[in-house]
């Protein structure tokens, strides 16, 4: 039974589970809990590690905090048990603002061990919003399985009057069991709308239609139990984890630069261990002059610097052959990123600074390919 192979799997896998925010995370053996196992309907896993969607109003302080259990989120969403066999994995329960790369890292190979199992076509990963689209790119490029993993979650909480998480996770299953939704890799799906997630961003703090794909387009629309195809996702890339996640994963801060930026903060990064960097210039990737004394001094010590733009559509190009402009910083030996934000060319250093080490071909080849 593949049941079993996957509690198998799971005993020695290490996955964070925690009950508030503020807990540290700690590793658990997690379990698979099926709420309906109807003959004749496919089963979809729901992999929930908390955010808004699994959060109420604590009496006592008046803040938002995390309260709802896996089982509390489905039985929250009316008709879904009638579309497809439920299994909840209940990985974590903390505010996306306590996420962590090396949380996702372990996410990732908790995923892949679920969507191992036959019976499973696909899953839901319930998220906070506020690192959704970073979560759901971080898995995008470490998935090994080809099956449909959604992101979703909730803008208000539990004790809102407006809830938009229940008909965002029936959406989300509805998109995992549709043939017209294949393909697409990892997407993030809140308020009807597909987006993919290397495209996917944050654009609003807290109406319900808070992600966008920009100049990309949306995927596709979901509405009356059906998706409707927009858009293709032309390419993917993967980064294999490796088989143990380490401790710590590679040290990449992320520096933007800011009108009068003296390039000390680089420095400092540099000489307090980073392995890379990630710099946020303006324009079409730009820094000024003391940035880019700074960003020299880090690629003297072999530290891979990326470069993209705070801007939030075009892509960094080499144009401006000024003192810090895209041209001279792509000379230098920086790595444009392309059209991929901060955030997410971040995330792909990390990922191939472990696979690849400081090789700069490598590197660049990387970000190449993911542009």
């Amino acid at each position: 039974m593949w049941i079993r192979t996957l509690l198998c799997l799971f005993v020695v896998m290490a996955v964070t589970h925690v009950g508030t925010a503020a807990a540290a995370p700690q590793d658990a053996t997690p379990k698979l809990e099926f709420v309906t196992q109807i003959k004749g309907l496919p089963t979809v896993a729901i992999i929930t590690t908390g955010g808004t969607i699994a959060e109420r109003i604590d009496p006592k302080t008046g803040g938002v905090v995390p309260a709802l259990s896996g089982q509390d989120i489905v039985a929250a969403v009316p008709g879904l048990k009638a579309i497809a066999n439920i299994a909840i994995m209940e990985f974590s329960n903390i505010d996306s603002s306590q996420m962590t790369p090396r949380i996702w890292a372990r996410l990732s190979k908790a995923a892949d061990a679920v969507l191992a199992g036959d019976d499973v076509i696909g899953a839901v990963i319930t998220h906070g919003t506020d690192t959704m689209a970073e979560a759901a790119y971080f898995l995008d490029v470490t998935l090994k399985s080809d099956k449909p993993v959604v992101f979703t979650g909730a803008l208000d909480d539990a004790s809102s009057r407006e809830l938009d998480g229940p008909a965002n996770l029936y959406n989300a299953v509805v998109q995992v069991l549709s043939d017209n939704a294949r393909g697409w890799g990892v997407t993030v799906t809140l308020n009807r709308y597909v987006n993919s997630a290397r495209d996917a961003r944050k654009s609003n703090t807290t109406n319900v239609q808070a992600f966008t794909s920009g100049e990309k387009g949306y995927l596709g629309y979901i509405y009356g139990n059906t998706v409707r195809r927009i858009n293709d996702r032309l390419y993917r890339w993967k980064l294999a984890l490796p088989k143990v996640v380490p401790d710590t994963l590679p040290k990449v801060p992320f520096i933007s630069m800011y009108s009068g930026s003296d390039g000390g903060l680089i420095r400092h990064a540099v000489d307090n261990g980073a392995q890379g960097l990630l710099v946020e210039g303006v324009g079409s990737g730009n820094v000024n002059a003391q940035m880019f004394k700074a960003i020299k001094y880090a690629l003297a010590k072999d530290i891979p610097v990326v470069v993209s733009s705070r801007v939030y559509y075009g892509s960094v190009e080499p144009i401006y052959g000024d003192v810090g402009g895209g041209k001279t910083l792509q000379e230098a030996g920086c790595i444009l990123a392309g059209d991929l934000i901060g955030t997410k060319a971040r995330l792909l250093l990390m990922l191939g600074i472990m696979q690849y080490g400081k090789d700069p071909g490598r590197l660049k080849a990387l970000f190449a390919q993911a542009d």
